[in-house]
């Protein structure tokens, strides 16, 4: 039995070879570079790119498990329904996919419209899949500690409706054991879905109070203007990339994106502990910004 990790090199694929360790499985990692890729042990890098179609068929030969996340790029949508094609031809019995928290309300937001088409595709034809909908990761925020510590200000601006932030270890460990239940099953499992969420509802000022209490000084919430964010992110990202991220925070402040006890409690039972906390997560970030 043979697990192929896609995306294996990025903040979520990493974490997903992680948590796979230890396991016995034969564990594949696809990567554009495998003769230069550094993996943990016991994993072996495949040469493959969702946008090569021909490198995927030969990278999906052998494969009984497929973690399928597909990048957020204009033709992701493209990328992931041919995966998922490419995967049913070469016999897979089993496909994790990454998809998105919301994904079937926030339909002006494209990146969300384009991975909730693929769980249609998914349930319209029956397949053996587990869906992973990840919210907001908590990670993101290492980028703000510039403004945190620089200007006292919490700079992402989600808004005041409240969102229910996941942590990325969460995420590789869901996806880890929804892989391996499903490799060493003796037939194809029907279709599972699962909403990553953090236990807590934070709003803007909710997360500066965090902060103000990990870091011991006052750390204000920087508000709502999507504006000035959509140009600053101009600067690092391309143009359809910035809109794409200031749509998705629209959302987050009109409607925000809370799970529900139920969301939790299933969750909580996948991993065999609760979700982690945006709490923990920034006492962890405050020691570490002190020490460096």
């Amino acid at each position: 039995m043979s697990i192929l990790v896609t995306g294996s090199t990025g903040t979520i694929g990493s974490q997903v070879l992680s948590a796979l360790a230890g396991q016995s499985a034969d564990i594949r990692a696809l990567t554009r570079s495998p003769d230069t890729a550094r993996m943990p042990t016991g994993v072996r890098p495949v040469r493959g790119d969702l946008a090569d179609i021909e490198s995927m068929r030969a990278a999906l030969q052998g494969v009984s498990t497929l973690f399928l996340l597909a990048p957020n790029v204009p033709d992701e949508l493209t990328q992931a329904m041919l995966a998922v094609n490419l995967a049913r031809e070469a016999g897979v019995k089993g496909i994790v996919y990454l998809s998105v928290f919301k994904g079937e309300t926030y339909t002006d937001v494209p990146h969300f419209a384009g991975k909730y088409t693929v769980e249609r595709m998914i349930e319209a034809q029956d397949l053996p899949a587990t869906i992973l909908r990840p919210a907001y990761f908590i990670q993101n925020d290492i980028r703000q500690k510039a403004p945190v510590l620089g200007a006292g200000i919490y700079a992402s601006p989600i808004g005041n409706k409240g969102l229910s932030m996941v942590d990325i270890r969460d995420i590789g460990e869901s996806a880890a054991k929804e892989l391996i239940r499903r490799d060493q099953a003796p037939v194809p499992l029907g279709i599972e879905a699962y909403n990553l969420v953090g236990p807590d509802a934070l709003t803007g000022t909710d997360i500066a109070a965090i902060w103000t209490e990990v870091l011991g000084r006052t750390i204000s919430y920087g508000g709502d203007d999507l504006i000035s964010m959509e140009q600053r992110m101009k600067a690092m990202l391309p143009g359809w990339h910035a809109l794409d991220l200031r749509l998705m925070f629209a959302r987050y402040q009109s409607d925000g994106a809370i799970a529900t006890d139920a969301d939790l409690e299933h969750l909580t039972r996948l991993l065999g502990h609760p979700p982690r906390s945006y709490r923990a997560f920034a006492a962890d970030a405050a020691v570490q910004w002190a020490n460096s």
